[in-house]
């Protein structure tokens, strides 16, 4: 049984725990690693390691950072196909979503090449009569990330890069159901010339979690996760005196205009709906017909019986299982109360099966229509490959709803009035709009802003809001003497 290890000190080892955590292959249930939950020890070097080496690390030239990403960049695009594998098999996602997953984090990488702009100061000179004041960017410290299951190549790309290139030392606690992901890209990262201690990965759960919330030694923590869990962080991280960007969750809506071109939006629809089983952040969760549209329910049905479940490497297969036995029940459960609260069932995903691979988790295509706000299936995040149909009369009833959702992380509007586009991304109270896009997750030089419930903090992920979350300004006033007689005291603070 393959062990995963530890990062520490800029070695891999082998945990001395006795508490060790299945890691299994989503499509078949086989346990494919064990991961250890790291011992107060353990725990205790990873965060002392980083802060000794964060003494050197801030002293280390800008542009040596910068090539330390653009070394790892090159080794990510070297390996994406192997990183995309070893992803497919413990998250279940089939290959082409993989390669996807580990793309968008390489492109954040890339991002973080370019550190020496990103952290340019301002000046002014003579703000008073030979006095000049100008603005440093500096690196925070021991900064930590904790990262979910759903794009374990990512999301961790998200963050540490960004952290690491602005001078800070960084330890990754990734989810424990696909550590075998992130394990690698620290392995490739040790290989791009990273100094030791600069990266550490630690494994486990709460307790683990919880040290890094509470350790003084931590400045900042990063999450991507769910709504109570996302809450917790914010809160206990806050509260601990750090500073927390909290990503939480979504119930991410696509309003869709008669007007719109209706293949366009049945083919958006079922990407954005089922893909990766519908385990997203940004997944459409909620489809809002607008007056005549609502007649292409029938069609998009169609559309959403044509797709099925697969194994990783069947090149025929839209989406792969979900992550857990859990995660199966919860939606079927879901699906249930749906039927019950009144919902119309027109695909029914329950009991779905893939040949060859019967013990895998697997849930088919599900659509309902007639959703009403007070459903569960309305109100929580399912987080599996379920649409919920809506239907309204107007453009303002789609807004009006869409703004009462207590979720704020992306939506969409299909349309091709661009009045109604411009009213709607106005208008509209969600962090990242797409326009004739389903899912508008931003390249990495914007930033990833969830708003509402769906995000706990000041400053967002990547771009340059990630810049100045893992960063502070320091302003310097300077006066520099020269020859000439020194006036005598002033006791005013104004400066002439």
């Amino acid at each position: 049984m393959k062990k995963v290890p530890l990062f520490i000190e800029g070695e891999f080892c082998q945990s001395a725990t006795n508490d060790w955590i299945d890691v299994t292959n989503p499509a078949t249930n086989e346990v494919i690693a064990q991961v250890p939950c790291a011992t107060e020890d353990e725990m205790q070097r990873a965060i002392a390691n980083a802060g000794e080496v964060f003494k050197s690390w801030k002293e280390t030239p800008v542009s040596e950072r910068a090539r330390l990403m653009m070394r790892y960049q090159a080794l990510l695009k070297e390996h994406h196909d192997e990183i995309a594998e070893i992803l497919s098999q413990e998250t279940g996602k089939t290959f082409e979503d993989a390669k996807g997953d580990v793309w968008r984090g390489i492109e954040v990488v890339e991002h973080a090449a370019n550190i020496p702009s990103l952290m340019m100061g301002e000046t002014v000179e003579n703000v008073a009569r030979e006095i000049d004041t100008y603005s440093y960017t500096q690196p925070l410290g021991v900064c930590a990330g904790i990262t979910p299951f759903n794009f374990p190549a990512m999301i961790p790309l998200w963050m540490f890069p960004m952290a690491i290139a602005a001078g800070n030392t960084f330890i990754l606690k990734p989810s424990e159901q696909d550590p075998l992901t992130p394990t690698r890209l620290a392995e490739l990262f040790e290989e791009a010339g990273a100094p030791k201690g600069v990266l550490q990965v630690i494994h486990g759960a709460k307790p683990q979690v919880d040290k890094l919330l509470t350790d003084p030694a931590i400045k900042a923590v990063s999450f991507v996760g769910s709504v109570p869990v996302g809450r917790y962080i914010y809160e206990t991280g806050t509260r601990n005196m750090k500073r927390v960007q909290s990503f939480a969750g979504a119930k991410n809506h696509m309003v869709i205009m008669p007007d719109a071109d209706k293949q366009q939006v049945i083919s958006a629809l079922v990407g954005a709906s089922v893909g990766a089983a519908g385990q997203r952040c940004m997944a459409i969760s909620v489809a809002v017909f607008v007056g005549e549209a609502q007649e292409w329910i029938p069609e998009l049905k169609e559309a959403m019986a044509k797709v099925r479940p697969g194994a990783w490497n069947d090149s025929g297969a839209s989406y792969g299982p979900v992550i857990s036995g859990k995660a199966k029940d919860r939606i079927e459960q879901l699906i249930g109360q749906g039927e019950q609260e009144g919902a119309r069932l027109l695909l029914d995903g329950r009991g779905c099966t893939v040949d060859g691979l019967p013990d895998g988790n697997w849930v088919g295509p599900t659509l309902f229509a007639g959703v009403k706000p007070e459903m569960s299936i309305y109100k929580e995040e399912i987080f599996g490959p379920v649409l919920s149909c809506m239907e309204v009369d107007s453009l303002g009833e789609a807004i009006d709803l869409v703004n009462q959702s207590p979720y704020g992380n992306g939506t969409s509007l299909f349309t091709s009035s661009g009045g109604a586009a411009r009213r709607f991304q106005h208008d509209i109270d969600v962090g990242q709009v797409g326009i004739n896009i389903p899912i508008p997750v931003p390249l990495p030089f914007f930033s990833f802003t969830g708003w509402k419930g769906s995000f706990y903090g000041d400053q967002h992920a990547y771009g340059k809001q990630a810049v100045k979350f893992y960063t502070e300004t320091k302003t310097i006033t300077a006066r520099w003497f020269s020859s000439e007689a020194v006036s005598g005291p002033n006791f005013s603070i104004q400066m002439r």
